[in-house]
């Protein structure tokens, strides 16, 4: 087994023993003590050294295609979804891709602690591979516009409400002083890390259990 699949199999095994504890959600490093959550950077960052596909807007784009499930992030934004109010709990958060028509769509699953109402936040957005002066190929990073945030309902006490699905369409939040940003350090056909603008760490794995969403970019 080469150093790759070794130190993928390692990152994979951390986060399932945290996963097992989170029904699907993604962990964040605030959830940890700081030994482990340096244990996974660590870990990411060797993985980020040995990726096999160093140009993936341009030689696997087929590989970011489709739907893929976030595991584990430090990034603000997932941090505060984890601490919902009114009893509501995060559950599996998605990012499914459109390479053809350069579009994605992030979504968060929401359930009440006791079952009383379910639903979901969408946020669609466009993006462009970004051309660095040094690297006149487009490489790893991809400049992100957000477009509209959907919030809905999908039941409350069992019973679907189409009519509240979704309930409200608002414009999504763009950073006022620069372009939001996204490098792809590592990717393969099961596994996807990606660094945001401000250093955050997104890792996910490849989904096949979205179908209700994945034609709805």
């Amino acid at each position: 087994m080469n150093n790759q699949l070794l130190i993928k199999e390692k990152l994979q095994a951390r986060l399932e023993n945290i996963q097992s504890k989170s029904d699907g959600s993604p962990i964040t490093d605030l959830q940890l003590d700081k030994t482990l959550a340096a244990e996974i950077e660590q870990l990411t960052t060797e993985l980020e050294s040995v990726n096999p596909n160093l140009n993936p807007l341009l030689y696997a784009t087929s590989l970011l295609e489709g739907a893929w499930q976030l595991q584990y992030s430090t990034a603000r934004e997932i941090r505060s979804l984890v601490s919902l109010p009114l009893g509501l709990k995060l559950g599996k958060v998605y990012q499914v891709i459109d390479v053809a028509n350069k579009l994605f769509f992030n979504l968060a699953k929401v359930k009440h602690s006791l079952g009383l109402v379910s639903g979901y936040v969408k946020v669609t957005a466009s993006f462009e591979p970004a051309k660095e002066d040094l690297e006149p190929l487009q490489n790893k990073r991809i400049n992100v516009y957000f477009d509209k945030r959907y919030l809905s309902i999908e039941k409350i006490v069992g019973i679907n409400t189409p009519q509240l699905n979704p309930f409200k369409v608002v414009p999504a939040n763009n950073p006022t002083s620069r372009t939001a940003t996204l490098d792809i350090t590592y990717l393969d056909e099961t596994l996807r890390i990606g660094r945001g603008g401000d250093g955050s760490l997104f890792i996910l794995t490849k989904s096949h259990d979205l179908p209700d969403f994945t034609s709805s970019i």
